[in-house]
């Protein structure tokens, strides 16, 4: 039972990292949509996402996904 516990508290880490890193990314990506992928960090995280997402192929996915982000750290 010992296990469970670690494996407890190994999800409460990482439920608690996702509560912090979700807004940092909607943030970053809402700014590099407004500024632009020249921006410091900012241009840095939307020019992965971008990167990640042209591998997938799908053009207008970038705006549907920055949008979903956005909208789920909203909700909460």
């Amino acid at each position: 039972m010992k296990y469970k516990s670690f494996l407890n508290s190994i999800k409460d880490f990482f439920t608690r990292l996702t509560d912090v890193l979700v807004p940092v990314v909607s943030v970053a990506l809402l700014l590099g949509v407004i500024f632009g992928p020249d921006a410091p960090f900012i241009g840095d995280v939307y020019k992965n996402l971008s990167d990640l997402l042209n591998l997938i192929g799908t053009d207008g996915i970038l705006g549907l996904v920055s949008i979903i982000i956005i909208l789920a750290y909203l909700k909460k």
